[in-house]
């Protein structure tokens, strides 16, 4: 085992170039799900904080509902829209690292559109009075408001990074695990493992804890900075 762990760091020292394409694939992936899936969910869960509509409440629930939504079932639905008898079978994106952004973002989106709903629903209630002597209706306002809440959305964002790239099962159905194409973090850990290469599986391992370290003291930090900020 001390061998294991000694040759794990040597390769991370070393800058195996192996080791290097796997760790940056995995960031690519998960950061360009964040992008995408924050185009759709901050709107989304701004406009679902301010407007009252038919069926809100369900929308609400469902959102938070989806937070926990298991990852495997999200590979199966995009895996299914993707393969070549679905309705974007001629795409060719299945085994790519597209269509792992794609289940990445769909895991993401009710993360982010949920915590983004709730931020911009306590924002509204603090500045509403004040926003509409300004002249600006709950459509003028989400801009501002989004603005205004961006440490904590930034939050919102890191969980849904988190949650991203330490996804095994979701990618691994649309990814495919292919060396050198498709190969992330959390699939070449579980595929080394069973291969019994625990050097390479230990140095990911370690890679992979430390960002989530990361995000994670970086999520806390910027929510005190808020709390201290906007005493909120």
């Amino acid at each position: 085992m001390m061998e294991a762990f000694a040759s794990a760091f040597g390769l991370m020292l070393a800058g195996d170039a192996e080791l290097l394409g796997i760790v940056g694939l995995s960031l690519r992936v998960s950061l360009s799900a964040v992008f995408f899936a924050s185009l759709l969910a901050l709107p989304v869960g701004a406009a679902v904080a301010l407007f009252r509509f038919p069926g809100r409440g369900a929308v609400v629930v469902l959102l938070n509902a989806l937070m926990g939504l298991p990852p495997v079932v999200a590979g199966l639905i995009v895996y299914l829209l993707l393969s070549r008898v679905g309705p974007l079978g001629e795409l060719g994106l299945l085994f790519t690292p597209s269509a792992m952004v794609i289940v990445q973002s769909l895991l993401i989106f009710p993360i982010v559109a949920a915590l983004t709903r709730q931020i911009v629903s306590d924002l509204w209630e603090e500045y509403r009075d004040q926003l509409i002597s300004l002249g600006a209706g709950r459509l003028r306002a989400i801009p501002t408001l989004l603005w205004d809440g961006r440490y904590r959305l930034i939050t919102a964002l890191l969980a849904g990074f988190g949650r991203a790239v330490a996804e095994v099962g979701a990618v691994l159905i649309v990814g495919g695990n292919i060396a050198g194409v498709t190969r992330v973090m959390t699939t070449a850990i579980a595929l080394e493992t069973n291969k019994g290469n625990l050097s390479l599986a230990l140095a990911l391992g370690t890679i992979l804890m430390t960002l989530t370290l990361l995000v994670n003291g970086l999520a806390y930090g910027l929510g005190e900075f808020s709390r201290r900020r906007y005493g909120g």
